[in-house]
């Protein structure tokens, strides 16, 4: 029988506590992790929390429910900076300024190929390739290719294609690509279209402007008239482009523009980019949490999540000093860069933090204002189902919604969403591809999703939501049931949308696993439209992922069913043309190329993707 755990003595583990950097955790009765703090010194900062009054709301709610703490001694405060963050991100304390992971910020990529494409990136920038950004949103990334397109005409398609082309393609016929792919420009022109290109994001562009101008002056004295004009047009374009965008008088150094707006207990940070001289545009974030903290807190937590997993640029303007002043250099010295704090910034830069702190405060205004309605509507559906309605309980809502999607039993797959914070959460989303049942059974798709994610919860390894929506009536409401008791779970947080007549919202009926009479809520319902929300949201995200799960099985199929091709020559053309797609699209001969593909086979499968 093993001995009972020892009550933690807090005095006694505050007085053994060394004068050294590392990371501290605060836990409750339950052993859940309240807070996750770094410290250069972590006797003085975990005293601080039980030696002196005046703490915020926040913290003074956290440290009424600490009955242990946790420490991990770094070799330096920089460690301690990235295991607080890595820590923050994986347990999510409730009691942390939380941001939205924010990994998904998108880069223009110039690709390590031979013949190096642009392309659209999210992801790791480990791999090889060129990156510039991070950059706002989507939208900059895209107008940033247009402007290389028509001035540089760098190539876009994909290898698989640009290996297997043999004459141009539109954008070439329209002079956005120069054509690499057939030998209209030759190499060595082509490196330094990119190289140029590289030289105008970095913000080079006077430099770009004197070099086509040298070289078109140079090809006119050599009577190279053709080569002259098409440099012509390449330094009138990109003039124009300057003309167009908002180039700023800067020094061209990369700079974040960072401002804090605050109202009511929310806060908002709108994040500014300018990379190579060039206003790309701003972010509004929101973070959770942050009630009774300062701006300087709210910077500073922001500085250290971000940048953690963000390179540094040369500058950083902020509306405040963050709270720990030396938080820059030490998220330097873990990037190894080299940046300036900027709080009064002179100049251009001042006009685009004066701009960032007016953003900061209209996107707030608008989040209040629209989360108002959003938190009304989360009230109402706890009161309409007898949920808790205290401000903590609506806050940490967790609803999952369930839906089953096929085409006639083909490609069947459930979808997971999740509702939290008065909002949806895409991050949490999950599909489950269903195997092993008779085709179009949605009562057996949906005992397998719901044994499959709720098995986790019955070990203990993933939380029990307050709310488990179906969509579906009385039969699939029975199945969940089932499930649950199966589990020991709680039937009470299951419910039941039943569809009202062609899906129209409004006419839909709840419908209980506890026994409780169906309800029909009605259109006026703030309950019934967040529901409607919801469900509507399942199904729209099982039926995309079916339909891809469709597609590429018919498309697979079509391979199978061609006599002569088996499992390896059909990977063999999937690999050599970079899909399905790459396949239809190639030629008999392309086709022949292949090991394994005889000319006479090559034909075969030519004319069955092809036949109408």
């Amino acid at each position: 029988m093993s001995e009972p755990e020892a009550e933690f003595d807090l005095k006694s583990f505050l007085a053994g506590l060394p004068h050294l950097p590392g990371v501290y955790r605060h836990l409750d009765v339950k052993g859940e992790v309240l807070y996750v703090g770094k410290a250069r010194d972590l006797k003085k900062r975990v005293s601080s929390y039980f030696q002196k009054t005046g703490h915020g709301p926040r913290i003074a709610h956290m440290v009424a429910r600490v009955v242990r703490v946790e420490i991990t001694v770094t070799p330096s405060e920089t460690e301690a900076l990235l295991l607080e963050n890595n820590l923050i991100k994986r347990l999510k304390p409730r009691y942390n300024i939380l941001f939205r992971d924010d990994k998904s910020y998108p880069y223009l990529m110039v690709s390590a190929h031979a013949v190096p494409r642009m392309l659209y990136y999210r992801g790791s920038t480990q791999r090889a390739g060129v990156f510039f950004g991070p950059y706002p949103n989507a939208w900059a990334v895209r107008e940033t290719m247009q402007v290389l397109q028509k001035v540089f005409r760098l190539r876009t398609c994909e290898d698989s294609v640009y290996a297997n082309r043999t004459r141009p393609c539109l954008l070439y016929q329209i002079n956005r690509c120069s054509g690499p792919c057939v030998d209209h420009i030759t190499p060595q022109a082509y490196a330094q279209d990119v190289a140029r290109a590289t030289q105008f994001l970095k913000g080079q562009t006077q430099q770009v402007l004197t070099d086509i101008e040298q070289r078109m002056q140079q090809a006119a004295e050599a009577l190279a008239f053709e080569k002259a004009a098409q440099l012509r047009d390449q330094m009138s374009a990109l003039s124009r482009v300057l003309q167009q965008q908002t180039m700023e008088e800067s020094d061209g150094q990369d700079t974040d523009v960072i401002a804090i707006a605050m109202e009511a207990g929310k806060a908002c940070v709108t994040l500014a980019m300018v990379r190579g001289g060039r206003h790309l545009g701003d972010r509004a974030i929101f973070p959770s949490h942050t009630d009774g903290d300062t701006p300087a807190d709210i910077l500073e937590v922001f500085l250290a999540q971000h940048y953690v997993d963000h390179a540094l640029p040369s500058i950083v303007v902020t509306s405040t000093a963050p709270a720990d002043e030396a938080l820059i250099e030490l998220l330097a010295m873990a990037g190894k860069t080299k940046t300036r704090l900027l709080t009064r910034p002179q100049g251009v830069r001042r006009a685009w933090l004066e701009q960032a702190v007016r953003n900061a405060a209209r996107s707030l205004t608008r989040a209040l204002s629209e989360g108002g309605a959003r938190e009304s509507r989360t009230m109402a559906l706890a009161q309409t189902l007898g949920l808790d309605t205290d401000e903590e309980s609506l806050n940490s809502l967790h609803i999952e919604c369930f839906d089953i999607s096929h085409t006639a039993g083909e490609a069947t797959q459930a979808s997971c969403v999740v509702f939290r914070q008065h909002d949806m959460q895409p991050s949490l989303y999950r599909r489950y591809n269903i195997a092993g049942i008779t085709p179009g059974d949605d009562y057996a798709a949906m005992r397998q999703v719901l044994m499959r994610r709720y098995a986790k919860v019955a070990d203990g390894d993933a939380p029990l939501p307050d709310l488990v929506l179906i969509d579906g009536g009385k039969g699939q409401i029975t199945v969940a049931r089932e499930v649950f008791e199966e589990y020991g779970l709680d039937i009470v947080r299951l419910v039941g949308v039943a569809k009202g007549e062609n899906r129209k919202t409004g006419l839909e009926t709840l419908v209980f696993a506890d026994g409780r009479e169906p309800v029909a809520l009605g259109l006026s319902s703030a309950a019934l439209l967040l529901i409607a929300q919801i469900r509507d949201e399942a199904h729209r995200f099982a039926i995309t992922g079916m339909r891809i799960k469709r597609a590429r099985a018919r498309q697979s199929s079509r391979l199978e069913d061609i006599e002569g091709v088996g499992a390896k020559r059909r990977q063999r053309l999937l690999n050599r043309f970079g899909g399905f797609g790459g396949v239809s699209s190639a030629s008999v001969e392309q086709l022949s190329s292949v090991e394994g593909i005889s000319p006479e086979l090559a034909r075969r499968i030519y004319d069955a993707l092809h036949q109408a």
